[in-house]
């Protein structure tokens, strides 16, 4: 389990974003996947869930018909993001571009 120590400070996470396009940081990092169809979204839902299982590291996420909305936090941390986020991050955008899902980071939060 992972303590406050491994908490990144703001720059780390602004170095980390520059190799990550497809997320943002809003209180986390934060991001959008918009696919073709529902279905597409469910396996792309299912491609996080096994990276979650693999990282043992489980994002929020939200399913909106053909959208996915992902925050990662460690929440063992007191909410900040750790190394654990930003390796989760960069397994999803490569699950996603598999996928042929687009990243949206600015629809995020979206009403």
């Amino acid at each position: 389990m992972a303590g406050n120590r491994d908490h990144l400070t703001q720059a780390d996470v602004d170095d980390a974003l520059r190799v990550l396009p497809d997320w943002k940081y809003q209180d986390g990092l934060v991001t959008v996947y918009k696919t073709p169809t529902a279905a597409e979204a469910l396996a792309l839902i299912a491609a996080v869930g096994e990276i979650a299982e693999q990282q043992n590291h489980h994002p929020d996420l939200e399913w909106r018909y053909n959208r996915v909305h992902l925050r990662y936090v460690s929440h063992d941390a007191g909410g900040t993001v750790t190394p654990r986020d930003i390796a989760a991050a960069a397994s999803v955008s490569e699950a996603a571009a598999g996928l042929g899902a687009a990243a949206q980071p600015e629809r995020y939060p979206e009403p």
